[in-house]
């Protein structure tokens, strides 16, 4: 791979042995298996059994999780937001494995409709809920740096499984909860008169 790259540096015109790209070759390289990391991931190894039963029928959110993924049509970088939610129906999955499977996914070259659809399934045959949400939000280099250079445009992309599909309200529920933000943090005033520990 690190040849190839000096070959690509070359033919864009550079000299890949000059002292600030020398090392080049093996981050580009580095930096590559990392991104793409996913297609190694055993998706029964990330989930590592956290799979557990409990009496629990309610809508489960995990929202604003941060992905970073490759667009597989210009290598060029697309990331944001992802909000999933599922209906547990005998069991729930342990909410840190979500982002996780995020990442499995994400980290392959993509399409962004694939990418949110791959999350989608894998929690559907994983989990067996009764319905599976997930929306993606993503900005897309190909878009703001070349092309039409619309640095601003914001990509959106769902998948609804089971009740989400099947149901209006029950997507519509979902759809408000992920668009409020949280309120911000209030600033703690001390009254007068009292002493702060650092004092």
């Amino acid at each position: 791979m690190q040849d190839l790259i000096r070959r690509l540096l070359a033919e864009l015109g550079e000299d890949p042995d000059r002292e600030g790209l020398a090392a080049t070759p093996k981050r580009v390289e580095q930096a590559l298996k990392f991104l793409t990391s996913g297609y190694q991931a055993d998706i029964d190894t990330v989930i590592n059994n956290a799979l557990f039963t409990v009496d629990y029928s309610e809508m489960v959110i995990v929202k604003d999780i941060d992905f970073y993924s490759l667009c597989e049509h210009h290598l060029l970088p697309f990331f944001g937001k992802c909000h999933v939610a599922y209906i547990p129906q005998k069991r729930v999955i342990g909410l840190s494995k979500i982002p996780r499977l995020v990442d499995v996914f994400s980290r392959r070259l993509q399409v962004q409709e694939r990418l949110t659809d791959q999350i989608a399934q894998v929690i559907q045959e994983k989990v067996a809920p009764l319905g599976v949400a997930v929306v993606m939000e993503g900005t897309h280099l190909c878009m703001a740096m070349r092309g039409v250079e619309k640095q601003n445009s914001l990509a959106v992309t769902s998948a609804m499984l089971g009740a989400f599909r099947e149901n209006a309200r029950t997507r519509s529920e979902f759809l408000e909860l992920i668009r409020r933000r949280a309120a911000p943090t209030q600033t703690l005033e001390i009254p007068q008169g009292v002493a702060c520990l650092t004092d």
